[in-house]
């Protein structure tokens, strides 16, 4: 099976692919990261081999990838045109598309980073079409900004990094005002997890053929570029601010996995504990693993798919 197109979705096109071996496989929604980070140009490497055992749905959400493409807006716009809100509204209807279109009685639920954000509200509003949900670089609320800061900066001084020190300590504590703080900080805490994490193959960011076009190529770095500026907001009022998970209420409906990086520096792994340790749900299970950080290794890609083939297929029985 390998299917791709635009789906009707929250009232505009939206571009969904469907792949795997065998349409009687559980079918797993991917909610990428980002915000504005499909994984639909990359999907060929890291997943391709649990195409056999899975189908794989994934979802260019609105402002990303080709869905932007379709549907383009200026980045700079000073509308808050992106919400939390929506995106998971958008996110509840593919997965009922998805449910109908592959006949399948429930989805595995599957958020990394921002798009854990999106997992944990698609998995509060509407349980009823998921078996579970797995969590990855789990996003939780104000406390990620304060920690990741705090991490880096106690990281950057131990290093004797003045340079680094010196810029850190310039941002301040968050929230910020200006748009270019996270995304520095980011920057920062990802060379200092690069020395002690193993890194992922650079052959998983080949860009498959037809994503490579020119056109393909501008759309996703435009779709990048609106989406994270509605994240960060032009003056610290974007979508990140409004995080706070726990205010959705900690019951859950269905069985909970949460997968993290022992040395992650964005979604820091003692904030996803806290929050994980408060929940109530039928099921739930942390994972914390070693060598890994926020993005994606071998480390992280074995662990997902143990989770997966041990503790959530058989939920589907």
């Amino acid at each position: 099976m390998n299917e791709e197109g635009f789906v009707k979705i929250g009232g505009i096109e939206q571009w969904v692919t469907i792949k795997g071996e065998d349409c009687r496989n559980p079918v797993i929604l991917f909610v990428h990261g980002g915000p504005g980070n499909p994984m639909t140009p990359y999907a060929n490497s890291p997943y391709r081999p649990w195409e056999k055992d899975f189908t794989f749905v994934h979802w260019d959400q609105r402002g990303a990838g080709q869905t932007y493409g379709r549907n383009p807006i200026e980045p700079e716009t000073e509308e808050h045109i992106l919400s939390v809100e929506g995106l998971a509204a958008d996110g509840v209807e593919v997965a009922a598309f998805a449910a109908r279109h592959l006949n399948a009685p429930k989805l595995v639920l599957f958020g990394g980073s921002w798009g854990s954000v999106l997992g944990v509200h698609m998995a509060k509003r509407r349980p009823d079409l998921f078996v579970a949900y797995v969590g990855t670089g789990q996003l939780v609320g104000p406390d990620n900004d304060k920690e990741s800061y705090r991490k880096t900066l106690e990281l950057a001084r131990a290093s004797g990094d003045k340079k680094t020190v010196e810029m850190l300590e310039g941002f301040g504590l968050p929230p910020w005002t200006k748009p270019r703080t996270p995304g520095l900080l980011r920057r920062i805490s990802r060379i200092y997890e690069a020395k002690t994490t193993d890194p992922a193959p650079v052959s998983w960011w080949s860009r498959s053929p037809q994503y490579s076009s020119d056109e393909a190529l501008i759309n996703y770095g435009k779709g990048e570029d609106f989406s994270w500026l509605q994240y960060v907001g032009m003056k610290g009022d974007g979508m990140r601010y409004g995080v706070d998970l726990p205010k959705l209420g900690l019951d859950f409906e269905i069985p909970v996995f949460m997968i993290m990086g022992a040395e992650d520096l964005t979604s820091v792994p003692e904030v996803a504990k806290r929050y994980f340790d408060s929940i109530r749900a039928p099921q739930k299970e942390y994972f914390l693993l070693p060598r890994t950080g926020h993005d994606h290794n071998h480390i992280m890609i074995e662990a997902q798919y143990k989770v997966l083939a041990t503790k959530v297929r058989p939920l589907l029985r």
